[in-house]
């Protein structure tokens, strides 16, 4: 493009300035530089994190147990290899639940090559997976034909669907993938972390705010306006000193208007990104507004937490894993005990009562303390300090119809 074309265009541009607000309208055109939001950048806004944080740590914390049913009861049988360290020795099963879980919540997929197999064979007619290694959720596409998937490329490789691992939540009916929440949450997190780039750049020095340069001595034309605007410009992008006399006045408009909106915006981008990923405001430290609702104890908040957030995750994992890492009638369970765990003074209160009430024998309260049962000399001591212990009567079987 020629001297001449590039200057019709400014002139034309300067043709179309009539007023402040033109001229701040063009400025917000040019710098309106938009954070592109992907499942890493996502990751720089601090709710995104916390929220994958929390949710992958508390999965990752759940015991996994296999289960059979024998004569009607549910009785525990051994877990194979792949509930133990599915990556191999390197990568245990915490760290592999964290990292699948952290992927199913910021993606709603998970990606893995299946490298080993065992002879049981699963309902594929393929031996069970042995080993699982885990694909990066970026380097992952996937190819089909409606709701079925006829081939995974990874790191441009392609696979047959039974080599690979996929786990997927958020599903909407005739998609083979799950539905991506950060993808849904763009326009929330995008707004966070481009007012995050402006607080850099401002404490920096190369954010200007939006602004007014009036002369209050005199008109400028055209040609001085712009003379002034560059010299300005020019000062404060390379960081240097504006010298100028006492007839120019210059009044920041953004600057003003962010210093209440800011951290508006911020805290409320906070709690809607909250709801994107399933976890309560309270629970990652967000500004809940309007909140009036109180719990009795931590336990009450955790059992909210589980059945209302991270309860249908737990069971869509239990089913996943059911149907292809173990075979047969045997079934996976993780255990989420660990979440409801009571305060001490609850927990001894409950016990306590579940013996009196004759639902737990005083043996299997001591088991979930990890100690024995009571030996025949502790019994004894017991006689000794509060008297002969009382052996319940047989319970006896009423006739009916018979005198008492």
């Amino acid at each position: 493009m020629g001297v001449g074309s590039r200057l019709k265009r400014m002139f034309a541009r300067d043709a179309q300035v009539t007023s402040p607000q033109d001229l701040l309208a063009q400025a917000r055109e040019r710098r309106s530089s938009r954070v592109h939001v992907t499942n890493d950048s996502a990751l720089r806004n601090s709710a995104v994190w916390a929220c994958l944080r929390l949710r992958a740590d508390l999965m990752s914390s759940f015991p996994i147990d296999v289960y059979r049913y024998v004569n009607g009861m549910q009785v525990e049988v051994p877990k194979p290899p792949v509930l133990i360290a599915p990556g191999g020795s390197e990568v245990g099963i915490r760290e592999w639940m964290y990292s699948t879980e952290f992927d199913l919540d910021r993606g709603g997929n998970c990606f893995g090559l299946i490298t080993e197999r065992t002879g049981v064979i699963g309902p594929d007619g393929r031996g069970l997976p042995g080993r699982i290694e885990l694909a990066e959720l970026g380097a992952v596409t996937v190819r089909g034909t409606g709701s079925t998937i006829t081939k995974f490329v990874i790191n441009g490789a392609e696979y047959d669907p039974w080599e690979v691992w996929h786990e997927k939540q958020y599903t909407v009916a005739g998609l083979p993938l799950g539905l991506s929440p950060v993808a849904y949450a763009a326009w929330t997190i995008e707004e966070t972390l481009s007012a995050q780039q402006f607080a850099m750049d401002w404490f920096a020095g190369g954010a200007v705010p939006l602004a007014e340069l009036k002369n209050t001595s005199k008109t400028v034309d055209k040609d001085q306006a712009r003379i002034a605007r560059e010299n300005f410009k020019a000062a404060v992008d390379s960081s240097g000193l504006f010298v100028h006399g006492v007839d120019w006045e210059y009044k920041p408009i953004q600057a003003v208007a962010s210093q209440s909106s800011f951290l508006e915006a911020r805290q409320y981008g906070a709690s809607d990104i909250a709801r994107f990923f399933g976890c309560p405001g309270d629970l990652i430290d967000a500004a809940v507004s309007g909140s009036s609702v109180t719990y009795a104890n931590i336990g009450q908040r955790n059992l909210q937490f589980l059945i209302m957030n991270l309860g249908p995750a737990v069971g869509r994992r239990e089913d996943a894993f059911s149907r292809k890492l173990v075979a047969g009638p045997r079934f996976v369970k993780l255990n989420t005990d660990a979440l409801l765990r009571m305060d001490p003074e609850a927990r001894t209160r409950t016990i306590g009562q579940r013996i009196t009430n004759r639902t737990l024998a005083p043996s299997e309260a001591r088991a979930l303390d990890n100690l024995p049962p009571f030996t025949e000399d502790q019994l004894a001591e017991f006689d000794r300090l509060f008297g002969s212990r009382s052996v319940p009567a047989a319970p006896t079987t009423a006739v009916p119809g018979a005198t008492p």
